[in-house]
């Protein structure tokens, strides 16, 4: 931060609430009762539909092979229940996400095969224990723009605010350290595909890290870019810190072109993202990431609705010309399944400038990845619609979500990003020390 950005984050902070209170005792000793150890219903639905939560899923299926970074569907051999189209939407209406009502309308052939329900989520010890010992503990400070008082945890298993809600999106337990080989797409709604880059990717979370010398740094990102050629041996390094008021997001940028390395702070908020050919901001990633400061997000409450969940052949198994088809991605390798769901609406701020007006976002209770998404534009329409493709890491075990993509209903097409298919991978694995993650370090690996 510059110093006249520090003197304006002291003076808001001192006319912020400097903390939102932590869980009673009392609602901390549902965590591992009626709730699970991360605040979902242990319970399933009324009518059946969604089961108990029984743990998640742990153990490989067949086929699995150890650090190939595949990870085989272990619902292969399961058949749709039933399927949602424009004729039918209107019978489901009530477990339909207003982006999906508007896919379904607008996309002859656009479909959604709903599957028998799976909680598959799930966790190391560490990560369930420590979230019950921090609950009463953990806070938001400066207007829920950062967090206190936890580490190595979702801080709010039970939230009482929409910014509590996106935090747990925020530092969701991925691994520990993840090292991807991912591509971007786009289709134009002329059915023209664009491979827009492949590249490799290293993800560090140092806030689930015990011994770090980053301790208020909860994400860390580096990306070399493979191809196409123009892009060959660009990358760029994030850095976000859990006091986001105080220090703000950290970026670099590497340029073949250049032979340097520059600060990029417009790599964050509404900037689009060239990894999808601008189909895409970059706080699109992962369908939220970043500061939270231009929207009040609201929370709403749950709600259980069809959403893409066990999506392994998608994220997977396919390559670009089985998965991508004109205006909607093949409806053949998605699974929708009906989940609980935390349902957070944002709504920018008067005097902040982001190129949506509003978003809805809907956090599966399991694990708090955001699993849809709805953008709207200035004029209050239905712009975005975000997609992820939740295929828990049963190896770990964690959640992961990472792969996305969005529909853009003004013009027809869509992007994805970060997605493995066929010919990539998500590994596990040790990630660099912090000297890794400098500027000089970034200039070193990207010469060519």
């Amino acid at each position: 931060m510059t110093v006249r950005e520090r003197v304006c984050a002291a003076l808001l902070a001192a006319v912020l609430p400097a903390a939102a209170p932590a869980l009673s005792p009392e609602e901390a000793r549902q965590l591992g009762t009626t709730l699970t150890a991360l605040g979902a219903e242990r319970a399933g639905s009324a009518d059946g539909a969604i089961p108990p939560y029984t743990g998640g899923l742990t153990t490989p299926p067949p086929g699995f092979v150890a650090g190939s970074g595949s990870r085989p569907d272990p619902f292969a051999a399961e058949r749709p229940l039933f399927s949602i189209d424009a004729a039918s939407a209107a019978r489901h209406a009530d477990r339909l996400s207003e982006g999906a009502k508007a896919l379904l309308a607008r996309y002859p052939g656009f479909r959604m095969d709903v599957y028998p329900t799976h909680r598959t989520a799930a966790f190391p010890p560490f990560v369930t224990e420590q979230t019950v010992r921090a609950a009463t503990s953990a806070h938001t400070t400066h207007g829920g723009l950062s967090v206190a008082g936890v580490r190595a945890a979702y801080p709010f298993p039970i939230p009482k605010t929409g910014n509590e809600a996106m935090w747990n999106h925020l530092v969701r337990f991925n691994g520990l350290c993840l090292h991807k080989r991912i591509s971007a797409y786009r289709m134009e709604a002329s059915g023209r595909l664009t491979h827009a880059s492949t590249a490799r990717v290293i993800e560090d979370y140092p806030y689930w890290t015990e011994k770090t010398q980053s301790p208020n740094v909860y994400f860390r990102f580096r990306i070399q870019y493979e191809a196409p050629a123009r892009r060959a041996g660009e990358g760029f390094i994030l850095v976000d810190p859990i006091d986001y008021l105080e220090r703000g997001r950290r970026s670099w940028q590497y340029l073949p072109g250049q032979r340097r390395v520059r600060l990029a702070p417009d790599l964050a908020y509404d900037t689009p993202n060239a990894a999808t050919s601008g189909a895409q901001t970059f706080d699109d990633a992962l369908l939220f990431n970043g500061a939270m400061d231009r929207f009040d997000f609201t929370l709403v409450g749950k709600k259980e609705i069809y959403v893409p969940y066990n999506v392994y052949r998608a994220a997977y198994q396919a390559r670009p010309e089985e998965l991508f088809r004109k205006h909607f991605a093949n409806p053949d390798l998605f699974r929708w399944e009906l989940h609980r769901v935390w349902v957070v609406d944002a709504r920018l701020k008067p005097g902040k400038r982001h190129v949506y007006a509003r978003r809805v976002f809907y956090l599966d209770e399991d694990s708090w990845a955001i699993l849809t998404s709805d953008q709207y534009d200035a004029r209050g329409q239905l712009w975005r619609v975000g997609i992820a493709f939740m295929a828990p890491s049963y190896d770990v075990p964690a959640m992961w979500a990472d792969a996305f993509l969005h529909y853009d209903l003004a013009t027809g097409g869509y992007g994805i990003n970060s997605w493995p298919g066929k010919d990539g991978w998500i590994r596990t694995g040790a990630c660099p020390g912090d000297a890794e993650w400098s500027p000089d370090a970034l200039a070193g690996s990207g010469l060519r």
